[in-house]
């Protein structure tokens, strides 16, 4: 159990909440992820996970997790309706995290809409470690844009683009990021968001001959490995094989030339399909 510090706003469509945890606090590593819900709803049998937007190691007891999120359903409303001083049923930090690069200077950090979530603790942790950090950030609209301010802030060089054109690029990521590799020199590429996505961003890494981490979005029952519903199809590292291997424990940040991306689009040409065929 912990104690909600603060409930804000992010924009006009996300929601904060800043948890004294100190524990988890202190042991966070970007690209994980914490279990979520209010202790005294049992509406909903699940815990909800969310990235960790940003850590405050300062201050001890009272260090702090934060995590950002959009109202989805049931689960993400109630938290939602949550108030300061409040007691929040939590666990974490859980999965496996980005790694800092020891070679690579220059890193670019790509983010989707809410998925851009984990790239500010990210951010501040490359910054820490002496490297150069750039930021892409698209959404549908720029409303769902997260925290636009303080990525230009984050970000040596701070690119956005929209489906609607209503900031930056009018059009896709992908449209834009060659011409961001280029531009910045970037050696390492870290992205999440959706997974289409972050297919794309990955096939455009490897042709410019660059890394990908990418943090994997799947629906994340239990966050500990047992229901077994976050499976992401892997290959093996000598690529004669694929095994399904759990987002929640195994990842969700994985390198992004071993997702068979392929995977999903023909079970979702399946999915799609009429009954009896």
């Amino acid at each position: 159990m912990a104690e909600i510090l603060n409930h804000r706003k992010l924009g006009d469509e996300y929601h904060s909440l800043t948890i004294v945890a100190p524990e988890i606090a202190e042991a966070a590593k970007p690209g994980q992820f914490v279990n979520l819900r209010p202790p005294t709803d049992r509406s909903y049998l699940l815990r909800r996970p969310f990235s960790i937007f940003r850590v405050n190691r300062r201050g001890n007891v009272a260090a702090t997790v934060e995590v950002v999120f959009d109202i989805r359903g049931p689960g993400t409303a109630a938290l939602a309706a949550m108030r300061r001083h409040e007691p929040i049923d939590i666990v974490g930090p859980i999965g496996r995290s980005f790694t800092i690069p020891k070679t690579q200077h220059s890193c670019l950090l790509v983010g989707g809409g809410v998925g851009a979530t984990p790239l500010f603790f990210l951010g501040e942790e490359l910054q820490n470690a002496g490297k150069r950090v750039d930021v892409l950030w698209g959404a549908a609209t720029a409303s769902r844009l997260v925290a636009p301010i303080e990525a230009k802030r984050l970000g040596a060089v701070a690119a956005f683009t929209t489906d609607d054109g209503s900031e930056g690029h009018h059009g896709l990521i992908t449209e834009v990021l060659g011409e961001m590799i280029e531009r910045c020199g970037t050696e390492v590429i870290y992205t999440c968001g959706p997974r289409q996505m972050m297919a794309s961003v990955t096939k455009i890494a490897l042709e410019f001959g660059i890394p990908a981490q990418v943090a994997m979005e799947e629906l994340m029952g239990c966050g500990i490995g047992v229901c077994m519903t976050c499976v992401t199809p892997v290959w093996n590292r000598d690529g004669t094989g694929i095994a399904n291997v759990r987002t929640c424990v195994d990842g969700p940040v994985f390198n992004g030339a071993r997702i068979a991306w392929d995977r999903y689009a023909k079970e979702e040409a399946a999915a799609a399909l009429p009954a009896g065929n």
